[in-house]
This record gives structure tokens, C-alpha cells and sequence, in this order.
């Protein structure tokens, strides 16, 4: 009888910590999202010093916190970030989702990072939404201005991307279709 009042007490604990988890406002969500990005855009600039500059001189950039899991033949992965315009400082609250197709196995954290060169590259990110596939739109390259986007890859014209593992291991053969939109709960 002890036991059972015990696993209902523990029960019960857990289900009021997910309501609350669940319950937060508006602005602590955003608030949440902002602290995220700063604390990326800080390991960013860490690994990647030049990056400072880069994102400094742009038109805006935008930073993802993303999970993903991958399982034999599929995956997907989920995220939320936001998108700022350098000249205004206005932050737009955005999601990532993911899906994944090809051999692989694992879970991993990551952080992505995109510096938009012109806003209407950054315009049409955040109000058209974006998609891609993995590896087909990406073409490495290790610098542009001097160095200044050393370590990023271009993914469309003018749109460069920055990718941290937070945690985890993952070994992959994938095709991915990776969807950025804006968050119409945090943007009312």
C-alpha cells in the first residue's frame, strides 16, 4: 500500500512539473528563445572568432536550437530559434522541423546558424519560410571577404550557415528536407 501511494504521489509530481513546464507565457517562451541565441551566438564566436564580424556587417542572421533522432531508414528533428534584422534589431520567433530518409543511427543536439548578406535574402527566409535537402544545396567553402565567413557554408546566394553539435553521435547517409517557418504563437 506504501508503494502505491508513493508512485501516485510521484505521479502526480510529474504531471504538475510538465503542466508548468507547459504553462509558460508568451514572453518567457520568448525570452527563453532569445537566451538560447545568445548563448549559441557566444560558443559560435568562441570556435569561430570571425564569425563576430560576419554576422555584425550583415543584414541579420538567424540561430536554431535544434534535436534530431535517427533510426535505421528514417528520422526527423525538431527546433526553434529566431531571426533578427541586424539594422532594426526586430526579432522574429521561428520553428524547424525535419525529416530524414537513408542509413544512419543516433540522436544529437544541434545549433545552426544562418547570416543573411542582403535583407531581401532575410526577408524572404522569414516570411516565405525556407526548405532544403541536405547535402544538395550545400557547397562547402572556406571563405569570403578575407576570411570574415571562414568555416561557414553557403546554402543559397547571399545565405551562409554555421552548424554546432551540442551533444550526441550520429553516424549518417542521409537526404534531409528541413522546413524554417515563423512561430505564429510567439509572433501575435
Amino acid at each position: 500500500m506504501k508503494r502505491m501511494r508513493f508512485l501516485v504521489s510521484v505521479f502526480l509530481v510529474l504531471m504538475c512539473s510538465l503542466i508548468v513546464a507547459v504553462a509558460k507565457s508568451k514572453e518567457e517562451k520568448q525570452a527563453e528563445a532569445r537566451k538560447k541565441a545568445d548563448q549559441t551566438l557566444a560558443r559560435l564566436y568562441k570556435a569561430k572568432p570571425s564569425a563576430q564580424a560576419a554576422i555584425k556587417k550583415s543584414a541579420g542572421y538567424a540561430v536554431f536550437n535544434s534535436a534530431g533522432v535517427k533510426i535505421l531508414v528514417a528520422g526527423g528533428g525538431k527546433g526553434n530559434g529566431i531571426a533578427v534584422e541586424n539594422g532594426t534589431q526586430k526579432v522574429t520567433y521561428m520553428k524547424m522541423r525535419e525529416v530524414q530518409a537513408g542509413l544512419g543511427m543516433g540522436a544529437k543536439k544541434f545549433s545552426t546558424i544562418f547570416v543573411f548578406e542582403t535583407k531581401a535574402a532575410l526577408d524572404k527566409f522569414i516570411n516565405s519560410g525556407w526548405e532544403f535537402g541536405g547535402q544538395t544545396t550545400a557547397a562547402a567553402k572556406t571563405g569570403d571577404g578575407g576570411g570574415s565567413l571562414e568555416g561557414a557554408v553557403s546554402v543559397s546566394e547571399g545565405v551562409w550557415m554555421y552548424q554546432l553539435t551540442d551533444k550526441g553521435l550520429a553516424l549518417e547517409l542521409t537526404g534531409k528536407g528541413t522546413k524554417y517557418f515563423k512561430d505564429d504563437d510567439l509572433n501575435k
